[in-house]
């Protein structure tokens, strides 16, 4: 039911431009079974920080769109640069993000704050807090647009505890299509309520880059057709970990990117896959990854994983690799392989469907790897 408070506007009541945006998005072939399409009866608002449209902030949108709907709301957000803090909390499911020029640059929704930089209220951040945009609705869709933290550690050379998160996500069955994640450590935090719950994610023709433990979290997260950009920390040994994921012990899946490319602005051979999370709350954490059917670039080591500080070795851990392609894609004693058989299992669509069966996986475009030939 839509509250009074709400600005909801049908499709066929909205200025011919927007609605023709609209209309593109709807027929979109990614949006198929896992999107509820627009029709006469969708919740649409729009957000433009000039004052153009329903909303001048994501947040203001996000608070006025109705809780608990079981029908679709839709932000069409305008281009621009929304510097401040996003929280979708789990009251709000069904709710869509969508830039509305269709270019991930045109619409940026950024915040600038790391662990280490003090609250208001006293004390630090920390990890959680740092985070530009928080996803706890269920059914939450992102498609055409940028999540940045814009935190810059030689502007901070006093803070110490960099980790400055640009998404962090708790909801189930989300879905990102051309979707760009920017940030340094830490960027996106692909995670769950808690241990005994289950988050599934899916990451389609995105973007995402860092250079410390970038792709992190205990989701059960599948990267499709993505760019994974490693930057340079300026190291002529160690520019860093690409992912650090925290799998609890009775979750089936863990990270899969398939069909990818890894690039990289980092000296050849000086970037590690990444290093097991066992976190302090989370002892018994069995974290895995698989990278298949992907490009990889020079960046990478011939020592693919690394333990974390903590101490945790990583060969007890399932970190693997398939069928992948590029000057990165070394088989060594350091970088395990997942045999033929087993990978036949390890689909996409293994990952996400769940008890209900839910599949968003649709074809994606080819990312286009930029340091290729490099």
């Amino acid at each position: 039911m839509r509250t009074p408070s709400t600005t909801a506007l049908r499709l066929t009541a909205l200025p011919l431009a927007l609605a023709g945006v609209l209309v593109a998005f709807a027929a979109s072939p990614a949006l198929t079974s896992e999107v509820t399409p627009m029709s006469d009866e969708s919740i649409v608002m729009t957000v433009a920080a000039d004052g153009s449209g329903d909303h001048r902030s994501v947040q203001d949108a996000v608070d006025a769109a109705p809780s608990h709907s079981t029908e679709r709301v839709t932000l069409v957000i305008g281009a621009g640069v929304y510097d401040e803090p996003v929280v979708i909390p789990s009251s709000k499911p069904n709710l869509t993000l969508v830039g509305a020029t269709g270019d991930p640059k045109d619409v940026v929704i950024t915040h600038g704050r790391a662990a280490g930089m003090p609250r208001p209220d006293g004390g630090t951040w920390g990890t959680s807090g740092s985070a530009s945009v928080v996803i706890s609705g269920d059914d939450v869709h992102a498609y055409d647009l940028t999540f940045a933290n814009s935190f810059l550690r030689e502007e901070h050379p006093d803070i110490t505890s960099t980790q400055a998160v640009a998404v962090r996500t708790t909801g189930d069955r989300l879905v990102f299509d051309n979707v760009r994640f920017l940030g340094h450590q830490d960027t996106l935090y692909a995670n769950s309520p808690d241990t005994a719950t289950v988050s599934r994610q899916y990451y389609r023709n995105c973007y995402v880059e860092g250079d410390v433990d970038f792709v992190f979290g205990r989701a059960t997260a599948v990267f499709h057709g993505c760019e994974i950009r490693s930057l340079d920390r300026g190291s002529d040994t160690d520019n860093g970990y690409v992912t650090a994921p925290s799998t609890p012990p009775e979750q089936e899946f863990g990270f899969l990117f398939t069909e990818s490319c890894f690039t990289g602005d980092a000296p050849a051979a000086t970037v590690y896959l990444g290093r097991p999370w066992v976190p302090s709350s989370d002892p018994d954490a069995r974290p895995q990854a698989l990278i298949r059917d992907s490009w990889m670039g020079r960046h990478f080591k011939e020592q693919g994983w690394i333990p974390m500080s903590s101490g945790n070795g990583w060969r007890q851990f399932e970190l693997r690799e398939y069928a992948n392609k590029g000057p990165g894609a070394l088989v060594t004693e350091d970088r395990p392989q997942m045999g033929e058989t087993e990978a036949v299992g390890h689909t996409a669509e293994a990952y996400l469907e769940g008890d209900d069966g839910w599949n968003p996986v649709r074809e994606p475009r080819r990312p286009v790897c930029t340091a290729r030939g490099r």
